[in-house]
């Protein structure tokens, strides 16, 4: 989406409100399996004292793939929006996006504050306790059946505890 800023460039204290969805072709994560709404975007652009501000933030709905279980659980993703627009860039801060003409492009600054806002990993919970490494049973359903591994250098004393 192309937002046109000529009303604000010149008058400091001036802002553009935008309301628009994001669409998903190509923002694949290998933990999310599917977006449940399209990412929501809500904020404006704000001239402060002559300096162009993009606030506001980006709402997603996903269907997540826990890294530790592998259960899929529902998950809202709310990133925050924050982006200077300047006339030149050097390409090195992601914050600074190119003002081109009166004109930005929106949606290259509201996909790349999702991408540099997204976990590493994807927990269905906080504690998660994964899956077990003998049977491969979710451990967040109950103890498996395996016992615990005993370290070879004391298995002869568990002789001694079995006696």
């Amino acid at each position: 989406m192309r937002l046109n800023l000529s009303a604000i460039i010149e008058i400091p204290g001036g802002s553009v409100p935008f309301d628009t969805e994001l669409d998903t072709e190509g923002l694949d994560f290998p933990a999310i399996r599917a977006y449940l709404s399209k990412p929501h975007a809500v904020g404006r652009v704000v001239n402060e004292a002559g300096v162009l501000h993009v606030e506001g933030e980006l709402t997603a709905k996903l269907l997540c793939v826990c890294d530790r279980c592998g259960a899929e659980f529902e998950s809202t993703k709310v990133t925050p929006l924050h982006a200077t627009l300047v006339d030149v860039d050097d390409g090195e801060n992601p914050e600074l996006f190119l003002l081109e003409g009166t004109e930005v492009d929106l949606d290259e600054i509201l996909v790349t504050n999702f991408v540099l806002d997204m976990e590493t990993k994807f927990l269905c919970r906080e504690d998660c306790k994964g899956l077990c490494m003998k049977c491969g049973k979710n451990l967040n359903l109950g103890p498996c059946g395996c016992g615990k591994e005993i370290d070879p250098r004391f298995a002869v004393l568990e002789q001694l505890l079995d006696k």
